[in-house]
């Protein structure tokens, strides 16, 4: 087999680069190698959070499916905790499952660690969602940080206390006291910030006060360190010590820790300039990643240019109160959670937070009715934008529907539609729902309402639902004379009619859809006609009507950039070669709309395209390849929640038994169990003949089992140089039960040594 470059999971190396926490790292070990939920618990800016990665990070090799992060800081709503868990894990709302059944579907076999950070402000939805996976999923571990403990069932709890503290004697070595957490942290810090810092025998005293004073709470210790900048230790401890005199009268004794990192952040504010304060307080606004369009759009005064925001904003990271990163390759921002909470206590004292809220609200609201313009012919940048936004977008809803503002939340929901239908469905919908039952509202945005979730429910293969929905949205159009909304709506109930088996309906629909698409000269109504007339002729068998109609749809979707529907009407095109018998004509169509899917990250069309994919190979005389195509495509569906649409299950029914009858029974589940253990890319890699050489190999021998998973887990910790003891403490087994399983494996391979497992691990063709 294959020896795996790196473990799957998510965990931000930049997490897990402070090393100290030794004796908190040893005790999770050991809670993980016995509890299945272990809780970080203390006050925030404590490090939780980093501990938890870093934990993470060393156990990952214990878990074959590896070690995920699920952030919860900028996730506001209860509803949206399962939503966070697929997104961290890779998962897509983007069917009718629901995503906490898809999810606790997803983890029932697997092997792995999740990391659930932040959760005090949702204990409730996280604590239930957590005790549902550790009851449906035997051998996943979940590492939990929060303000308090979730009170679940069989939950372990380690408090996590503040940074180890250097003694006020100064007698010790400098090399020891750089090894003590807080100096070590406050020395990395402050060199990160001015580049040259270094701990001397000159300020190791005002170095080690500093960390004393600030009770080894990490947070406060940064932002403490990162005023090397301009200022020496020892003016830093002056300042500091002045800032806790005043605060409790000379009774620094009494003062709580939660106090110590607000009284740190306290100095660290007033040394701002006032414009700068007015900004990191309006900041909170977000409720999660923003760019500085946003700064400038939402949070600046009117006349302040694109530079002088740059400037502040770039202040306030070189002061650590802002946090940058990259994403989509542009750079984004975001507050830590405990500076949001100051940030908002402090625009609430300026009388600002009604205002800011409305500002905000106008600004997501006009911005993404400016982008859903263009949105489908520039798809992939517009999802690149949303992936971005959306934590934002979804605080800014849920603003809406608290306000019972059904004209901007309608308006909101509407103009991101293309982010439900390829990336939340069920979420999608819920939104929806909740706003449409709000009063108020346009007339002409609650009719393209009615369209939307009508979309969502045949997406969702939900045609009761989808029926009444377009029905309400086609009476709309026809009241309204909007030709685009009553197009639109005829040619999606026409595919919802042929989803309930009404073909005379269907056929009604679809016939009055030209006489109302044609005259508008729209191409995105016209490829909405188009998608309807191939779906009915699929229906009613006619394959040279299929033909005829995607060839036309593959022509003008290519002419308009319109990526989506390309991708559907190549595999429409495809479809209909293959039922007509053209294996030749089909495949090309197939392979280059699995591109495009894969491009897109459409989900539920990469898992059609596998599926036609694997009938095609069975078809073609490849059964081995049928077998695996197939598993994978049922890896694809499970992890999107989808179901194969109703035309096809013919056609799959006939690959399978052709595939049995020249492989066997076991030899297919064998093949079949090996498709499904691929990754959602070698998969789609194998698909289009561009895997690599090891993949279809690695299958093979997947399938075959020389080894049991368990097995090749621990060849694999052996090939690291760990002992048997090490090995078990990495997958929570004994030593006697890692002796067993050293011994059958080099029965099985026929080797004498343990350096024998290790090259043969290593080796490039297993």
């Amino acid at each position: 087999m294959a020896r795996p470059t790196h473990r799957p999971g998510n965990l931000p190396p930049e997490l897990t680069s402070f090393v100290g926490r030794r004796g908190e790292l040893a005790e999770l070990r050991k809670k993980l190698a016995s509890a299945r939920l272990v809780s970080l618990v203390g006050p925030g800016g404590v490090g939780k959070s980093r501990l938890a990665i870093r934990a993470a990070t060393d156990l990952a090799r214990g878990f074959k499916d590896g070690s995920w992060l699920v952030q919860l800081a900028e996730v506001r709503d209860p509803d949206l905790v399962p939503n966070a868990v697929l997104a961290a894990l890779d998962l897509r709302d983007q069917a009718a499952t629901e995503p906490p059944a898809l999810l606790l579907s997803y983890l029932r076999d697997k092997r792995l660690l999740l990391v659930v950070d932040n959760c005090e402000h949702l204990l409730g939805a996280a604590g239930q969602l957590v005790g549902e996976i550790i009851r449906a999923a035997p051998d996943v571990r979940v590492i939990a940080t929060s303000r308090e403990p979730l009170s679940e069932p069989g939950e372990h709890v380690v408090p996590v206390p503040p940074l180890e503290l250097p003694s006020a004697d100064l007698s010790q070595p400098l090399d020891r006291l750089r090894q003590i957490e807080a100096v070590m942290l406050f020395v990395e810090r402050a060199n990160a910030a001015s580049g040259r810092f270094e701990l001397t025998a000159a300020n190791q005293a005002a170095v080690v006060e500093v960390c004393r004073q600030l009770d080894g709470v990490p947070l406060a210790i940064e932002l403490a360190a990162v005023r090397t900048r301009v200022l020496t230790p020892e003016q830093i401890l002056d300042r500091l010590t002045d800032r806790f005199e005043l605060l409790t009268g000379g009774g620094r004794a009494a003062l709580p820790r939660h106090q110590t990192l607000r009284t740190a952040i306290d100095w660290s504010y007033d040394l701002l300039a006032q414009d700068e304060q007015r900004l990191l307080s309006r900041l909170c606004v977000f409720a999660g990643r923003f760019t500085l369009d946003d700064v400038g759009a939402v949070c600046t005064l009117d006349g302040e240019t694109t530079d002088q925001t740059l400037g502040l904003v770039s202040s306030l990271v070189d002061k650590s109160l802002v946090i940058k990163q990259e994403a989509k390759g542009i750079a984004v921002y975001r507050l830590h959670e405990t500076m949001r909470e100051y940030a908002v206590l402090k625009l609430r004292g300026a009388g600002e937070v009604d205002a800011m809220g409305l500002r905000c609200a106008d600004y997501y609201v006009a911005t993404c009715q400016h982008r859903t313009v263009d949105a489908r012919a520039r798809l992939l940048a517009w999802l690149a934008w949303m992936d971005i936004e959306i934590d934002n977008i979804r605080a800014v809803l849920r603003h809406c529907l608290t306000n019972g503002d059904a004209l901007r939340g309608l308006a909101l929901a509407n103009s991101v539609s293309w982010y439900w239908f390829t990336r939340a469905t069920t979420e999608g919908v819920r939104w929806l729902d909740q706003l449409m039952a709000l009063d108020g509202g346009a007339a002409d945005t609650r009719a393209w309402a009615l369209f939307i979730r009508g979309f969502l429910a045949v997406l969702q293969g939900d045609p009761i639902v989808a029926r009444p929905m377009l029905d309400h949205a086609v009476a709309a159009g026809r009241q309204t004379g909007d030709g685009r909304l009553l197009s639109a709506s005829l040619t999606m109930g026409s595919i919802a009619a042929n989803m309930t088996g009404e073909p005379v309906v269907a056929r009604r629909l679809l016939d009055e859809a030209p006489q109302v698409t044609v005259p508008l000269r729209d191409p995105e109504a016209t490829l909405g006609l188009l998608q309807a007339q191939a779906f009915n002729a699929f229906f009613a068998g006619e394959l040279a009507t299929v033909k005829a109609v995607s060839s036309e749809g593959v022509r003008l979707s290519r002419e308009t950039g319109d990526v989506y529907r390309l991708d559907v009407m190549l595999m429409n095109r495809g479809l209909g070669a293959l039922f007509a018998g053209d294996l030749v004509e089909s495949k090309p169509f197939f392979k280059e709309a699995l591109q495009h899917a894969r491009e897109i990250d459409d989900r539920v069309s990469q898992f059609y395209l596998l599926d036609v994919l694997g009938c095609h190979a069975a078809s073609s005389g490849q059964a081995e390849l049928a077998a695996r195509m197939l598993g994978a495509a049922e890896t694809m569906r499970l992890g999107a929640g989808a179901t194969p649409m109703q035309f096809l299950t013919p056609l799959l029914d006939q690959a399978t038994a052709s595939a049995v009858a020249a492989l066997g029974r076991a030899r297919f589940d064998a093949e079949f169990s090996a498709g499904r253990g691929l990754s959602r890319d070698n998969a789609v890699r194998l698909a289009l003949d561009e895997a690599a050489p090891d993949v279809a190999a690695s299958s093979n021998r997947a399938g075959r089992g020389l080894l049991g998973r368990r097995e090749i887990e621990v060849a694999q910790l052996l090939a690291d140089g760990l002992t048997n003891k090490q090995i078990g403490v990495r997958l929570f087994i004994s030593e006697k039960t890692v002796a067993s399983h050293v011994s059958n494996i080099l029965n099985k391979l026929g080797f004498s040594s343990r350096s024998q497992i290790a090259g043969w691990i290593g080796s490039p063709d297993q």
